[in-house]
């Protein structure tokens, strides 16, 4: 009996905060921002009063029901205001495939921060990397040298594959970017005489011994990098090199002559 009793009593007493969610005003509903109930906080996104600095109060919290998440992702009025769309993506307990859903809908420029917000999962941080890479082809200048600069080492080299000599060039003070990504970007058709020689000129990415070879075994590579960097070599590697064979006959000339220097 006693339990029958307090069973009635919570029920009265949720019946009282659904009513109140429903009807409270906008001071009041920050105060049930703070529910812990996912039934009568999922009821408060329906109080009329609600707006989106109620929401963005709510979406700071963690530990938030999965409940609310799916509420957001069918009424999209939830949604409309660019700041919450924005809290809801960053937030790490977005499950993915609302994150997905809402990324086309984001800043590229804010892409980039949900990349390296600490706490984005990797999956979160991965659907930002190609929703920002399948954007690419259509960003003005501009844009592609920020992201250069500044993005991850996925969109570095995205915009490594797209060969132009400003980006490339941003691209190479990129903190994150990694030795592979240049390596296959020296390699690859894309690469230029002028890119390959940024490249050359950079003492950040020039003395490596893989980038070294590759620029060593690219035959687009001007002349002056076979006479700058060949005497540095040991035998093995000028070896390599000369039996690379993409490379010119004058290329393969100077290394011969580095050999037989080398001696």
């Amino acid at each position: 009996m006693d339990s029958a009793a307090k069973n009635a009593g919570d029920d009265q007493n949720l019946s009282h905060r659904l009513l109140q969610a429903l009807t409270a005003d906008k001071d009041e509903l920050f105060q049930l921002m703070q529910e812990q109930s996912a039934e009568v906080l999922v009821t408060a996104l329906r109080n009329p009063a609600i707006d989106e600095h109620h929401l963005l109060a709510l979406l700071k919290r963690r530990g938030l029901p999965a409940e609310l998440f799916r509420a957001f992702h069918s009424d999209k009025s939830l949604t409309e205001v660019y700041a919450v769309r924005l809290a809801l993506v960053c937030h790490p307990e977005t499950p993915v495939h609302i994150a997905q859903a809402l990324l086309p809908h984001v800043y590229l420029l804010d892409l980039l921060k949900i990349c390296t917000i600490p706490g984005i999962g990797p999956d979160q941080r991965l659907a930002a990397e190609r929703a920002i890479i399948q954007r690419l082809p259509t960003q003005p200048l501009g844009t592609k040298l920020t992201l250069a600069r500044r993005a991850t080492s996925a969109v570095a080299e995205a915009l490594l594959r797209e060969g132009l000599p400003p980006v490339v060039a941003a691209c190479l003070d990129n903190p994150r970017l990694k030795e592979g990504a240049l390596y296959q970007f020296i390699t690859s058709a894309v690469a230029t005489a002028e890119t390959i020689s940024m490249v050359a000129r950079s003492g950040r990415w020039s003395g490596r011994p893989n980038i070294r070879l590759a620029l060593l075994k690219n035959p687009r590579t001007p002349k002056v990098w076979f006479t700058l960097f060949l005497p540095g070599l040991p035998p093995a590697a000028l070896r390599e090199v000369l039996a690379t064979p993409r490379l010119t006959a004058a290329q393969k000339s100077l290394v011969r002559q580095a050999m037989g220097g080398a001696r």
